[in-house]
């Protein structure tokens, strides 16, 4: 911490110190509000719209309006906004990005900035990360509005045009990004202004800025139509490139005589450069192999393509880290969040390739209709703002992409986790050893651990060595997607072993003792309720079905039941120590590294954190890992002999950096 920061703090405490005042004004109005009749507290609503009519400005209601919703709040759903949320919400408002730690109630909070800007008639959109949390959300935060006398629209897959339109002209509209985004675009290839769905984009705001603003903004939306035929040239260049020799590139190493190389090989993978290139010798035997006299020549374009997809397919693209094979059908997996992305296929003919590479039916290749990126989608807006659990180290991108400025918000009450130096080891082997080990410790103690990895096939490996160890652990990957709330809500659980990829906006908190909710469904599905009536025994929505009012009943019986027992459980929990994240290596992305933290230590509960870290992990071979396996040898370290220093940390916070500009040097150069 610079001198500077020491002195006045750091930018985000000095703009929460701007906003007290506002705040302490929307506390001052709570005994008005909590004194108001049911039917005076619905009356707060025309009589702000009549303000703004009068000339009012929103920051000028803002306290009555965040006042009455406060309240609202606590007669509909039983919930008070805390100081601090009423901070984030007054930062929502303000049009910026308001970064709350894991379990800080975000869900709450957007609510008072979308009901105070939803009063100019506008529209509000509330995005987020998939059609489970937008249902939930519109029905449970919902009520708030409906009980104020706001509309509430809901945009998910399969809904047609006029009823989109409908959810559209909503006073508050919920739905994910990819629907947003879709929607727009078809909007643009309608013949009539009446065939439209969406209005003017006014006001967004963004739950998981980060991975919908930075990480999905990488990768554009595409409508597309049929195309013609895919050639049998994927399946043509797949046998040739199965035939060559390959050098794999693996050191960030500039001093490499790739001339050398390119006799003994014939084609070249760079793994830090995501790149695959034929050699002079595999130019001339993908000349010979296809007849043809000069592969460069403009002629042999299209072959030259095919071929290039196939390097990459074969090179650089990875089964059970890119993508899954699931029912015949090649699924990307979400770098960032380690979710399948259905729907999505890579461009240019690259999924093709893949297809062609695991012997799965090659699908016909598409032509573009439409495309925009969420980078220009989210800049429509007329004002955007955002709720991340992590992005401070992404600032910069958006502040230069967004002009958005981000506001770290404090925890509620104060953050206890104990987050420990990273442990390096020379090897994986040595690594994992160590690891098996301090796991096998932590539950034998009961503490509950959740163990991130970076793929499915690391998560895969650690599971078959937990399995041959004896302990009793579940997995959470792409391949398990449809459990993944009912795994998450259960990783707090006492003695609890969790493995699971990225935890990026999973959607569910991670409770020590265990989640009454997921308990009392797990319940409802062995007395013999099907899921579609879980679903409704547990939905915010207003109905008089006897039988989901009959289904809601016996789900709060187990509801009240699970609670008393996860009560009794969690103080056994807090006893052992809270939940132990372990991170098996490095992301490239050290906003990924903090949102695996930012599961433990939720709303004051005691938890640890620790990376394990090899040379031999990706992030490491790759950007800097050379030097340290130099000055490893040079020591003489064991494989398992474990290291605590600060150059090491730095080295590794230096290599995430790395990454991290890179990436943003390609957002930056998407947008323009």
């Amino acid at each position: 911490m610079s001198l500077l920061t020491k002195l006045f703090g750091t930018y985000s405490d000095r703009e929460i110190k701007r906003l007290l005042p506002v705040v302490d004004q929307v506390e001052a109005l709570a005994d008005t509000y909590a004194a108001l009749t049911e039917a005076q507290l619905k009356q707060t609503t025309p009589k702000l719209k009549a303000r703004l009519d009068e000339g009012a400005s929103l920051d000028d209601i803002l306290p009555d309006a965040f006042a009455a919703v406060r309240e609202a709040s606590r007669r509909v759903l039983g919930m008070v906004h805390y100081r601090v949320q009423l901070i984030g919400g007054v930062v929502l408002h303000q049009g910026r990005i308001a970064e709350m730690k894991t379990g800080e109630g975000k869900t709450l909070v957007a609510t008072l900035p979308v009901y105070l800007n939803a009063l100019t008639g506008k529209g509000v959109h509330v995005v987020t990360v998939n059609d489970y949390l937008a249902r939930r959300d519109s029905e449970w935060m919902g009520k708030i509005y409906r009980y104020l006398g706001l509309s509430v629209g809901l945009i998910v897959h399969d809904l047609d045009n006029d009823k989109r339109r409908v959810a559209y002209a909503a006073d508050v509209t919920y739905g994910t990004n990819n629907e947003f985004g879709f929607d727009y675009l078809r909007d643009n290839m309608v013949t009539y202004k009446e065939q439209m769905v969406q209005r003017p984009l006014n006001f967004a705001i963004v739950d998981e800025v980060d991975s919908i603003l930075v990480d999905a903004a990488r990768t554009p939306l595409i409508i597309s139509g049929m195309g013609d035929e895919s050639s049998d040239l994927y399946e043509k260049a797949d046998r040739f490139v199965r035939r060559l020799q390959r050098f794999v590139v693996s050191e960030a190493d500039d001093k490499l005589d790739l001339d050398q190389i390119k006799d003994d090989a014939d084609y070249i993978v760079d793994e830090k450069a995501k790149s695959a290139v034929l050699t002079t010798r595999g130019v001339n035997k993908a000349e010979q192999y296809f007849h043809v006299e000069n592969l460069t020549d403009p002629d042999n374009y299209q072959l030259n393509h095919h071929i290039n997809n196939a390097l990459k397919a074969h090179g650089i693209m990875h089964l059970d880290q890119q993508y899954v094979v699931k029912d015949g059908e090649i699924i990307i997996v979400d770098d960032f969040t380690g979710r399948l992305m259905f729907g999505r296929r890579y461009s240019n003919g690259l999924h093709q390739a893949i297809e062609a590479k695991e012997n799965v039916k090659v699908e016909r290749e598409n032509k573009t209709l439409a495309t925009i990126t969420f980078q220009n989608y989210f800049r429509m807006y007329r004002k955007l703002s955002g709720m991340p659990g992590t992005a401070l180290t992404e600032e910069s991108e958006f502040r230069t992409i967004y002009k958005l400025d981000v506001v770290c918000i404090p925890t509620n009450k104060p953050m206890i986790r104990d987050d420990r130096p990273d442990s390096v080891y020379k090897t994986q082997a040595g690594k994992y050893s160590r690891l098996l080990e301090e796991v096998g410790e932590a539950h034998a103690a009961g503490q509950p651990i959740l163990i991130g990895t970076v793929s499915v096939e690391k998560s895969e490996f650690l599971s078959e060595l937990f399995r041959r160890n004896g302990i009793k652990h579940n997995v959470l990957n792409a391949k398990q997607h449809d459990r993944e709330a009912e795994i998450v809500a259960q990783a707090g659980r006492l003695g609890a072993v969790t493995i699971a990829t990225n935890m990026a906006g999973r959607g569910t908190d991670i409770l020590l003792g265990g989640n009454p909710e997921f308990l009392a469904r797990m319940e409802m599905r062995k007395t013999g309720f099907d899921d579609e009536l879980i679903e409704q025994s547990i939905a915010y929505n207003e109905t008089d079905n006897p039988v989901i009012l009959d289904a809601r009943e016996r789900f709060k019986a187990f509801h009240e039941q699970f609670s008393r027992q996860t009560a009794a459980e969690h103080q056994q929990v807090v006893e052992a120590g809270g939940l132990y994240i372990l991170g098996t290596e490095r992301h490239e992305s050290r906003r990924i590294d903090n949102q695996l933290r930012g599961r433990s230590g939720r709303q004051g509960d005691p938890g640890c954190s620790k990376f394990y870290i090899s040379l031999e992990d990706d992030l490491m071979r790759l950007f800097g890992g050379e030097r340290m396996t130099r000055v490893f040898a040079a020591l003489g370290v064991e494989d398992d002999m474990e290291i605590e220093h600060k150059l090491l940390s730095n080295a590794i916070e230096s290599a995430q950096k790395r990454v991290e500009g890179r990436n943003f040097g390609i957002s930056k150069h998407m947008l323009e």
